[in-house]
């Protein structure tokens, strides 16, 4: 089966092809309550704590404010359920519980219908600072709180659509597009500029790197240009877009994303800006 969502906790989060996951999710009892080990939920408690005191001065106030909102347990890992009843208040979102890797389709499905996909396994201790998967602690740490902003979530609502839309040949590109923003997406601020993607709010190396180092480029959010550029998931990145706002994200969920993606292919890829790792 093809499979699509990727994680690398410390250097990248991605979307990309992918054959098989080290992890297995939990499974819920009939009464749909998962259960974790005393040692998972003290690893949930560590990720946390790390987070919460590397994020301050980093991370975007909106997502200060939405991390706020949802009020995440800092001791134990929170139940779905828990974290759907929040989104639901907001904006009418929830989470759905999946496999560590899923395929485009159902990826793009569950966005279209107010899903976001959730892995219900935590990192092992040996994979604390560096995973291959997207865990439960990156997609609800990571991405449900900019949920409940109508912007964000209008604009991945929008995503999944446009992806169900696409031809199969343009998925990459549209994972390009997720990558940029969704995943690892800067945002100007009257404090300067901070963070808001999943992939680098949720990793403290990513998070000193892509506001501090003077290697990456920093460039002006143009969805074309997002389109039209390749990552690496396993490497610090290259290239991150700055939006000045989320209305940037609002705009570009009440356009048509199929026409850009023509457009970009017509125009051309950029040539890459890191080392091409050869495929054995």
């Amino acid at each position: 089966m093809g499979l699509i969502y990727y994680f690398k906790n410390h250097k990248s989060s991605a979307i990309r092809m992918a054959k098989s996951s080290s992890y297995t999710s939990k499974q819920p009892d009939r009464h749909g309550f998962i259960h974790y080990t005393e040692e998972e939920n003290r690893m949930w408690g560590e990720l946390m704590a790390r987070q919460f005191d590397h994020i301050p001065g980093r991370v975007c106030d909106e997502y200060i404010a939405a991390l706020d909102l949802m009020d995440f347990p800092r001791d134990r890992v929170p139940q779905l359920a828990e974290i759907s009843e929040k989104l639901r208040r907001h904006t009418g979102w929830e989470v759905a519980p999946v496999p560590a890797l899923i395929g485009f389709t159902e990826f793009f499905e569950l966005l279209a219908n107010r899903k976001f996909p959730a892995a219900t396994f935590i990192r092992r201790r040996e994979d604390k600072d560096y995973l291959p998967e997207p865990d439960i602690f990156h997609e609800i740490f990571g991405h449900t709180p900019l949920l409940t902003d109508y912007r964000f979530a209008a604009f991945t609502e929008a995503y999944g659509k446009a992806g169900l839309r696409a031809e199969k040949r343009d998925h990459a590109m549209l994972a390009r597009l997720f990558w940029f923003t969704v995943e690892f997406g800067l945002i100007n601020t009257a404090q300067g500029l901070r963070s808001y993607g999943a992939g680098i709010v949720s990793s403290p190396g990513e998070l000193d790197y892509a506001l501090e180092s003077d290697i990456p480029q920093r460039k002006p959010f143009d969805p074309l240009d997002a389109l039209r550029t390749p990552y690496r998931i396993d490497i610090f990145q290259t290239v991150y877009f700055v939006i000045d706002n989320y209305d940037t994200l609002y705009d570009l969920a009440k356009t048509d994303l199929i026409p850009l993606i023509a457009q970009a292919r017509r125009m051309g890829m950029h040539a890459p800006t890191y080392p091409v790792k050869e495929i054995a």
